[in-house]
């Protein structure tokens, strides 16, 4: 096993990482940005360095050498699926933590992926082979295929260069969105054509692979709730695969065969686009640690950063398909500084007053304390809220008590608006798709205009809000928090 790791991220994977390490025995090593300095990572790390960029590969390489890491955990995001930064790890004698250069490459690639997941017998959603290479060209590939058809990035995914194109006039302008979203996203401007599949689910299948030929999957978790493209609620297993066992053996097999072929090895995901019927289609490809672990490692038991950290130490995976079992429901809440209300814009600012939940079959992976400050620069997330209970309803029913006890003050959050989706009819009955979120803003109850008491609390708040003014103490600022928190409960009695 390593003796040093570094953890190339931040928020609450690196933290998630570093207790990892802990767990095991091993020294970990994080990297900052200026923006970063106090961040919980770095309060929680054995060892710490700054660096200009979490995307900057000779920073980090240096990071690694100057502190004797022996391997580097890249997380999810940055650069986690980057194969030119896996093989300048193996180029400096470090370990990359995740699946080989070659893999990512081969798979990274929407369009590669797509040829090679037909190659292996596994359905794909119609469409273009190949990028969509200027405007004539794309729009004989939408003939062919038929509207309506999603533009799509080539090179990455997370809904960046992602455009939807219901007839041929909205093509030119769709086409000019997408590839300058994805040429900003991934350095790639490339996108190709796939063929829209109406109220589609989202569900992905976790693998795992040895250096010694031995893959696994390891289930499936039900992604359908997202907004702009990126997943918010999460569930282990999937509403609509738990119901046809035989469709989970399917879609692990057709997940194992893209990995067999290019010979996988350590953690990733197969997504897949499944209708009502059962049919279900390969999406994509990530080859690494996904945002949404802790409901497979709930419902496995398993834990999946200590077995990709085994894995890439040249351990073997200690069981067979046939041991892994699925126990229970567990779901996950993406817990992001971000307003719901204004199109889920996000949120920065000072956390003023911080309350978590906890109590039995709660778990909660964090990246923020009491008086942190939420960047701009970064990702909103804060941290996952994750809830496990022997079936779906109790499942639901505890994670609205952990919603409920859960409080953040002096940013936006999305805390609320779970309440409300976990409340909702449609959700409990498990009809989900890739347009629940925006179907359900569109037949959601206008909410009521605000009150006096309302009034009074937005206003505490945004004085809250403005605390990096100089004449504001700390103390004024706590019991600033003290009257928000008060004024809070008040309203909700």
């Amino acid at each position: 096993m390593f003796r040093k790791v570094l953890v190339a991220n931040r928020g609450e994977i690196a933290v998630r990482i570093v207790r990892a390490l802990r767990e095991l025995d091993i020294t970990s090593v994080v990297i900052f940005s200026d923006v970063d300095r106090a961040a919980q990572h770095v309060r929680l790390a054995d060892e710490a360095e700054r660096v200009e960029s979490y995307l900057n590969i000779d920073d980090i390489l240096e990071a690694a050498r100057k502190h004797g890491a022996e391997a580097v955990h890249p997380g999810y995001g940055f650069l986690s699926e980057n194969a030119g930064f896996a093989a300048a790890c193996e180029a400096a004698g470090i370990v990359f933590i995740g699946p080989s250069a070659d893999s990512i490459r081969r798979l990274g690639s929407k369009t590669a992926a797509r040829i090679l997941a037909k190659q292996m017998n596994v359905p794909v959603v119609p469409g273009s082979e190949e990028p969509a290479t200027y405007l004539e060209h794309a729009r004989e590939l939408a003939r062919q295929i038929g509207y309506p058809v999603l533009l799509k990035a080539a090179a990455g995914g997370g809904g960046k260069g992602m455009r939807r194109v219901d007839a041929e006039g909205e093509l030119e302008a769709a086409i000019r969105d997408a590839t300058s979203e994805a040429e900003r996203a991934f350095h790639s401007s490339e996108v190709y054509i796939e063929k829209v599949i109406e109220q589609p689910r989202h569900i992905e299948i976790q693998i795992a692979g040895d250096f010694y030929g031995h893959l696994i999957h390891l289930g499936e978790r039900e992604c359908s709730l997202q907004r702009r493209h990126q997943k918010i609620i999460e569930e282990c297993p999937s509403p609509l695969v738990a119901a046809n066992p035989e469709m989970r053996a399917e879609m692990g097999e057709a997940a194992l065969r893209i990995a067999r072929a290019v010979g996988y090895h350590n953690l990733g995901t197969v997504e897949f686009l499944a209708d009502s019927g059962g049919n279900f289609y390969f999406l994509e490809v990530n080859t690494r640690l996904q945002v949404e672990h802790p409901v497979t490692e709930l419902v496995t038991g398993l834990d999946l950063v200590h077995l990709q950290l085994r894995i890439a130490a040249g351990e073997a995976i200690p069981f067979a398909q046939e041991d892994v079992e699925w126990r229970g429901w567990a779901m996950e809440c993406r817990v992001c500084a971000e307003d719901p209300e204004q199109h889920f814009f996000p949120s920065p600012g000072e956390i003023v007053q911080l309350r978590e939940p906890a109590g039995p079959g709660i778990r909660l992976d964090s990246g923020v304390y009491p008086d942190w400050t939420v960047p701009l620069e970064y990702d909103p997330l804060l941290a996952k809220l994750v809830a496990w209970a022997p079936d779906r309803m109790t499942a639901i029913r505890r994670m609205l008590r952990a919603l409920n006890e859960y409080s953040i003050v002096g940013v936006e959050t999305n805390l609320a608006f779970f309440i409300e989706i976990l409340n909702d009819a449609q959700f409990r009955e498990g009809r989900l798709d890739t347009r629940f979120i925006a179907d359900y803003f569109g037949r959601r109850k206008a909410a009521p205009e605000p009150g006096p008491e309302l009034e009074l609390v937005a206003a505490l708040a945004a004085a809250a809000h403005s605390s990096n003014e100089k004449r504001e103490t700390r103390n004024e600022k706590r019991e600033m928090s003290r009257w928000l928190s008060e004024g809070r409960s008040e309203m909700l009695r």
